[in-house]
């Protein structure tokens, strides 16, 4: 009855955390603009059927076997992380169906199926060995080994203790069976069918003499004749549905260890209290799996057949935007991308654990979820995702196929639409950016440009080029100096004005008009800087249009470092719109 219960509880809980987790992959959403989500679940459903029923199945079986069951990305990576996966996946996985589920699968393939007989005794200890070795080379490589950037979090702790409880608690609940002299009885009660005693005390000396049964009746050295009696009736009524123990290692040795305190421990009930811990043990696991680091075990097959078969720019942007939000689900915590992460050394100066790929994981959940964070954790996630320098390298060495530098973008584009700030880019409409434009709402790509400017001009008249003359007031004796302090931004002084940088200026050629749409060029921002022109300089909106991909400054014949010069003056413009400016 207990079993029965706990096992339906576990698996309500179970089923509604697993419907809560797949509708919250259709409630929220990662940058994208709001798409309802009867849409999403619709277009998902599409996307499915299409397909399954297209050439596309092909390339989804594929994944399965070489990423899913085999595994080959870990294995290119590291092969001792491939081996603790394998070890701990489908040990555990075969486990499951062999003996957890013995009744629904194991005895439906196997007409004389008894988990006590071999060949199913002796794989079952065996494959609980292999968990236990996987589980093993984890807690070696996260404490002992401790790879640069390889965080551990509350989640690892659990995923390792619930793995470890299940296995130990298995083995030694297998090894206090053994020994059982109660568990002996009950057997020959309800399945001897024996009626005469020395029958049953032949029997019973020969399980403690072959089988390991600690009795409080029989004791060694047995006579001959009576071990002979004892396994004749041994092969009539228990053979068929007895291997001996021996052949499960593991818990035959587990056995042996507690055999000196056996009568002791029978009395406790110590197996029932095993047989508890085991069970509650795989029933908490079970009903905590879908809010706890486990749930990768369905979420990151599912990613990487997704991204298998989702074509980057042919895909539905509502299919998009579930599965970015299946992928937050979907990620181990193996820490791959923090190792491979070319922003990863900031991390050593600044102590912020959201700039390590793995651990913005979690911060991101928490933004999209629409939990209240505190100024200080939005300002760190958003940290986190602006020193990214868009190497797409974490998205390359990803075991379970996120698309992570999609997903750091589209935080970003979250971060812009909730109103926050960026002071860690300055501009607003950068390079990577400005490149992918068309993925974006025309309002929303504006937005972050026009607060960034009203920001600035809220603090401090800024002036603006409305005539080719203009009156030489203004000027600021300090800007220069300020902009000395920096070796790229002072190469200002040596612009002779040739124009290079505005002939070759994408957002120059983006406009029919550029002097009106821009106020100033790149060569007039390097004049005003010349002359002192703080306002003129800042207040241009050709400094905030700059997409800072480089082409003027590489193509500059004197050196100057327009971009960089730039960058100075976006810095300037910032310490005028927080009252810092001169």
């Amino acid at each position: 009855m207990f079993f029965s219960i706990s096992l339906y509880i576990a698996l309500l809980v179970f089923g509604l955390g697993l419907i809560y987790k797949i509708s919250s992959w259709f409630r929220y959403s990662v940058g994208a603009a709001d798409i309802p989500v009867s849409r999403r679940v619709a277009a998902a459903i599409k996307g499915i059927l299409s397909t399954l029923f297209s050439p596309k199945i092909v390339t989804l079986i594929k994944v399965l076997v070489l990423d899913v069951v085999v595994q080959q990305k870990i294995l290119r990576q590291d092969k001792m992380r491939w081996v603790m996966h394998m070890c701990i996946y489908l040990a555990f996985m075969l486990l499951l169906l062999m003996h957890a589920l013995e009744q629904y699968i194991s005895a439906n393939l196997f007409s004389d199926y008894y988990s006590t007989v071999n060949p199913f005794m002796f794989l079952r200890d065996l494959f609980g060995v292999i968990v236990l070795v996987g589980a093993g080379v984890a807690i070696y490589r996260r404490f002992i080994l401790k790879p640069p950037r390889l965080k551990t979090n509350s989640m690892d702790h659990y995923a390792i203790i619930i793995v470890a409880v299940i296995m130990v608690s298995g083995i030694l609940l297998e090894g206090a069976k053994i020994i059982s002299h109660s568990r002996f009885q009950s057997m020959v009660e309800e399945y001897g069918d024996l009626d005469d005693e020395d029958e049953i005390a032949a029997l019973e000396s020969f399980w403690v003499a072959e089988y390991g049964v600690v009795s409080p009746n029989v004791k060694a050295p047995f006579d001959e004749d009576v071990l002979a009696q004892g396994r004749e009736t041994h092969e009539a009524a228990c053979a068929d549905c007895h291997t001996n123990p021996r052949w499960a290692f593991t818990g035959y040795a587990a056995g042996k260890i507690l055999s000196p305190m056996a009568l002791s421990l029978d009395k406790i009930g110590f197996s029932d209290i095993l047989w508890y811990i085991h069970f509650l043990a795989c029933f908490i696991g079970l009903a905590y799996l879908p809010f706890s680091k486990m749930f990768h075990i369905i979420t990151s097959p599912l990613s990487l057949m997704v991204n298998g078969v989702m074509a980057k720019g042919g895909s539905d942007p509502a299919n998009i935007a579930t599965r970015q939000v299946m992928e937050l689900d979907a990620c181990t915590h193996c820490c791959t991308c923090s190792l491979n992460c070319s922003a990863g050394a900031f991390y050593s100066h600044f102590s912020n654990e959201n700039i390590l790929p793995s651990e913005k994981m979690a911060s991101v959940k928490a933004l999209i979820s629409g939990k209240n964070l505190s100024e200080k954790q939005i300002r760190e996630i958003q940290e986190g995702v602006y020193v990214c320098t868009n190497c797409k390298r974490c998205t390359v060495v990803c075991p379970v196929g996120i698309n992570l530098q999609d997903l750091w973008f589209n935080v970003r584009e979250t971060l812009l639409r909730k109103g926050q700030p960026e002071p860690f880019t300055l501009s607003q409409l950068s390079y990577y950016r400005g490149s992918r434009k068309e993925e974006i709402a025309a309002a929303a790509y504006l937005d972050p440009l026009n607060r960034a400017r009203q920001a600035i001009v809220g603090r401090h008249e800024l002036k603006k080029r409305k005539d080719d003359v203009l009156a030489m007031s203004g000027i600021d004796k300090g800007f220069r100096d300020r902009l000395n302090l920096s070796d790229q931004a002072n190469t200002f002084a040596v612009c002779f004005g040739c124009e290079t940088c505005t002939s070759v200026c994408p957002v120059v050629a983006n406009y029919d008009n550029p002097a009106e749409e821009l106020d100033l060029l790149p060569h007039q921002v390097m004049h005003s800087c010349a002359l002192g022109m703080k306002s003129l300089a800042i207040g241009s909106n050709m400094l905030w249009d700059c997409l800072t991909c480089y082409r003027c400054q590489e193509q500059c014949p004197q050196g100057v470092c327009i971009t960089d010069v730039f960058y100075e003056l976006k810095n300037e413009a910032v310490r005028v719109a927080i009252g810092k400016g001169v």
